[in-house]
């Protein structure tokens, strides 16, 4: 290695503390120049796109999950489909196998594309892409401390935004 040259990892090393100082910055330059108006519209609990009814520990919608495992398979299809259309296309990989490799190509993909159909057609059969959304269910406590006693701590204790320091 030639006098003053940087080896591989010293480069990656430089890349890796460039990348940190950026990302600091950033927040940096965001933490000084965002506003800090905080008021009940803002410090209110907002998830999923929904308003929350109830208890943290109710019942919780299983198909956001089944969802999102179907949106992952196609996503991955995707992944492995582009790729596989780039090479599949050159003519000098297909002319050096006689067409032998296209033909097998061809079919791999096939083969591929029909097992997701396949579950696909599985998890629609099966109900998990019906989106009905259920009515939630409270639970229950069953305590011996009466409820207005809760509703007295309550109005006690209500949160209040933070002040400006």
């Amino acid at each position: 290695m030639p006098n003053g040259a940087l080896s591989s990892f010293s480069v990656i090393l430089l890349f890796m503390i460039g990348s940190a100082l950026f990302l600091l910055g950033g927040m940096f330059v965001a933490y000084m120049l965002a506003p800090r108006k905080p008021n009940p519209e803002k410090l209110s609990t907002y998830e999923c796109g929904e308003q929350p009814i109830g208890h943290a520990w109710g019942q919780f919608n299983f198909r956001f999950y089944t969802l999102a495992l179907v949106f992952i398979l196609f996503e991955i299809e995707t992944v492995l489909l582009f790729p596989w259309a780039i090479v599949f296309g050159q003519e000098a990989l297909i002319e050096a196998t006689q067409g032998r490799w296209a033909w097998l190509a061809f079919i791999e993909a096939f083969v591929f594309i029909g097992l997701l159909i396949g579950g696909l057609l599985y998890a629609w059969r099966r109900g998990f892409l019906d989106w009905l959304r259920p009515k939630p269910l409270l639970p229950t406590l069953k305590s011996p401390v009466p409820d207005a006693l809760y509703e007295a701590v309550n109005r006690r204790y209500v949160a209040k935004p933070k002040e400006k320091v």
